[in-house]
């Protein structure tokens, strides 16, 4: 009898891991020959629903691009590090073996730490993974035993997870599912349909049921164009906002009293610094009108259920923290947590208790050179790092060597022209794991290739649902093309670290991160229900509290004591009181708005706002994304009082500025935007003219809390560009 022939397909189940709310499980169809031929969303997870976003759907152009990085790269002698055209890198590198790779760039680090100490070695990375193995785990083995410097990674959400958990402890929210039962949905800050598009259909839903969308942003986004109301306010502006929200609910005795008594502290503080905040003084700031302010308050507050989708948006202006944790009162008020459907969410990343001190193991710093943690440098500040360190480096030897990889900071860091500068400095040491050559990979020394989601095995929570899954390895990496965890096990061998550790596999570290106990169960809370056998049949799996969501459905903050020093919901921070930070919220103009005193030079509030198509730089070098992305690519939008002000036509070839940098783009009329804010993209800066992109124009001052980056307080003015002058050069600071 002959044996059956083996299909000639098969399904893998992966997982997105590129820095997204969603987290969407993937199925990818794989070929005899080995060959990824399709990807598709898993139609049996409840908030993938078997659909992809644009930019995931296309994703075999990413991993299949014939202009991906297949093999290791070392930079020719003699080619200084500066920006490179695109198309033409490869002439600046040439091909070696991993071993040699390997052999030099352990050789070089052993130098660096035995000259100038191991701290004088930075990591620098962040969510171009965010799977658990990714993000962080063989490489923070590596780093802590080798004694090198920490990275405080505050680029993206520090300042609003801080925040959020003043008020409530852990970051949890509102399931996805439940949006469909909301009568009132809130985005604030945040672009929905453009990058957390799985939430869409449970607000589509919702307005098919007779709810409303709100949308508080002071960009008209895709999300904001489909809302029944778009509300622009100006910039950073968003924490007076709510504080008149606040005044007018309980000025008219709209806050849900009996649960404020039961789950609240310091509540009659927060009264008090709410009379202050009336909607004229709010509306002076936001440039809304007061009788604005109050509708809103009065349809929020007496709408049940409400839910509010706020964003980490709102926190990247230099009061971002205060404001996001203003707005996180919000549904504390007006008891919107005690119906299902209402409620909010930041960040549903508190629900995935992995093991993070298994997997990272800190420990190992103790075994370094150094014999204790190694100090913490700020991602935020990175262009002050690599150039004078007066802000960042206060003690410590300065950075000789960076070791980059899951980001691109020559694209996406603060002050481009600082982080440009430092970059290419002769005695800086520079590894650049990578897909594909990028900002970044410009001022690399070595150049190691990257494999993509489909190309290695990872497990992964999310920060938009509440669903554990396994991402298997559905395909061979392409080239040469290693994984993160592969690559710093072998660089731990190449530097003669001994420990175990270092041999652990990727299903050895899963099952670090899970905890698993004798049973083969997860032993950590919320996830002891979860077994890799499990995991690898079905995918994904919900955490504990949320596996009955129809007989059982999870309502965060309605009962029970809190993970705050008072077991309640803090409306009165005694944490930042003790630290002699005010603990109540209150709204301090940026400096950088139109109330500080730089606006008299620089009198243009500036959006570097991200594409929808883009995962800020990823995808951004594939022309089928950039095409989705044509109309705006490489252009300023700007609000035609402000253009006729200053002699603009749309189309015309402008110069924005301040005193850190200058780009030349293209005028467009945006009509949508609040008079006095421009707005740019950010994309690669390499595709832009002169070589900048609008992180020229973005500071490296800090957040109020969490210590991040103030992408969103920018002055900048704008000038339409003499004709003689259309090539400019990025400006200097």
């Amino acid at each position: 009898m002959t044996a059956a022939a083996a299909p000639p397909f098969r399904i893998v189940h992966t997982v997105c891991s590129h820095d997204c709310p969603d987290s969407c499980g993937v199925l990818v169809t794989v070929n005899e020959e080995g060959r990824a031929v399709k990807v598709a969303g898993d139609p049996s997870h409840p908030v993938t629903q078997g659909f992809l976003c644009g930019k995931v759907a296309k994703y075999l152009d990413r991993v299949y691009a014939p202009d991906r990085i297949l093999y290791p790269l070392k930079r020719k002698s003699g080619v200084p590090k500066a920006p490179l055209e695109r198309g033409r890198e490869h002439e600046a590198f040439e091909r070696v073996s991993w071993d040699e790779a390997l052999d030099a760039i352990s050789a070089r680090l052993k130098s660096v730490a035995q000259e100038y100490g191991p701290e004088s070695i930075l990591p620098y990375s962040y969510a171009g993974t965010i799977g658990v193995l990714g993000f962080g785990s063989m490489d923070r083995r590596f780093f802590h035993r080798l004694g090198a410097s920490q990275l405080d990674r505050t680029i993206c959400s520090e300042a609003g997870g801080v925040a959020w958990k003043l008020v409530y402890g852990k970051k949890l929210g509102t399931p996805t599912e439940d949006f469909r039962l909301a009568k009132l949905i809130l985005a604030w800050g945040a672009n929905i349909h453009g990058n957390n598009v799985h939430l869409w259909p449970m607000v589509e839903q919702a307005r098919r049921n007779g709810a409303r969308l709100i949308v508080i942003d002071p960009y008209r986004t895709r999300t904001a164009a489909l809302a029944d109301w778009h509300i622009a306010i100006r910039p950073g502006t968003d924490g007076a906002f709510a504080l008149g929200l606040m005044h007018v609910i309980l000025n008219e005795g709209l806050e849900d009293r009996p649960y404020i008594d039961q789950m609240t502290h310091g509540f009659e503080a927060l009264a008090e610094r709410a009379k202050e905040y009336t909607p004229a003084r709010v509306a002076a700031w936001t440039g809304m009108t007061p009788a604005q302010i109050e509708a809103l308050a009065r349809e929020y507050a007496t709408t049940r259920p409400a839910a509010l989708r706020l964003n980490y948006g709102v926190q990247r202006s230099e009061n971002g923290g205060t404001a996001v944790r203003a707005i996180a009162m919000l549904p504390a008020l007006t008891g919107a947590w005690k119906y299902r459907g209402g409620g909010a969410v930041l960040s549903t990343s508190g629900a995935f208790e992995w093991d993070e001190n298994a997997v990272r193991r800190p420990d190992l710093a103790l075994a370094s050179p150094i014999g204790r943690l190694a100090r913490v440098v700020n991602m935020s500040q990175l262009g002050d790092v690599l150039t004078t360190g007066d802000q960042s480096l206060q003690d410590g030897p300065s950075v000789k060597a960076l070791f980059v990889y899951n980001s691109n900071p020559g694209a996406v860091a603060p002050n481009h022209n600082a982080v440009k500068q430092g970059m290419a400095r002769k005695d800086l040491f520079t590894v650049v794991h990578e897909q594909f050559f990028t900002d970044t990979t410009d001022y690399a020394d070595y150049i190691l290739p990257a494999t993509t989601f489909l190309e290695h095995t990872d497990i992964q929570g999310a920060y938009g649902h509440y669903f554990v899954q396994l991402s298997q390895q559905a395909i061979q990496p392409p080239g040469e093309a290693r994984s993160n965890v592969w690559l710093f096990r072998e660089l731990a061998a190449k530097m003669g670290f001994e420990e175990d550790c270092f041999r652990d596999t990727e299903m050895d570290l899963i099952s670090q991160a899970l905890a698993i106990g004798a049973d083969g169960h997860s032993t950590r809370p919320e996830m002891d229900h979860i077994t890799l056998e499990d995991l690898k049949k079905h995918g994904h799996i919900p955490v504990a509290f949320h596996s009955h969501p129809d007989t059982h459905p999870f309502q965060p903050y309605v009962s029970g004591t809190l993970p705050t020093p008072s077991g309640k919901i803090e409306f009165y921070s005694e944490k930042l009181a003790a630290q002699g930070s005010d603990p109540l919220p209150a709204f301090i103009p940026p400096i950088e708005s139109r109330f500080g005193v730089l606006a008299e030079r620089f009198p243009l509030e500036f959006l570097s706002r991200k594409a929808d198509n883009y995962m800020n730089t990823t995808f951004a070098n594939l022309d089928g994304h950039r095409k989705m992305e044509a109309r705006t690519n490489q252009c300023l939008e700007i609000h035609p009082i402000d253009a006729e002000a200053r002699n603009i036509q749309a189309g015309d070839t402008i110069k924005i500025w301040n005193d850190r940098g200058a780009l030349q783009l293209t005028a467009i009329m945006n009509p949508g935007l609040p008079q006095g804010v421009v707005a740019g993209k950010l994309d690669w800066a390499k595709l832009s003219a002169g070589g900048a992109n609008v992180n020229a124009l973005t500071s490296e001052r800090l957040t109020d809390l969490g210590a991040g980056a103030t992408f969103y307080s920018a002055l900048v003015e704008v000038a339409k560009q003499p004709a003689e002058n259309q090539v400019m050069q990025s400006a200097k600071s």
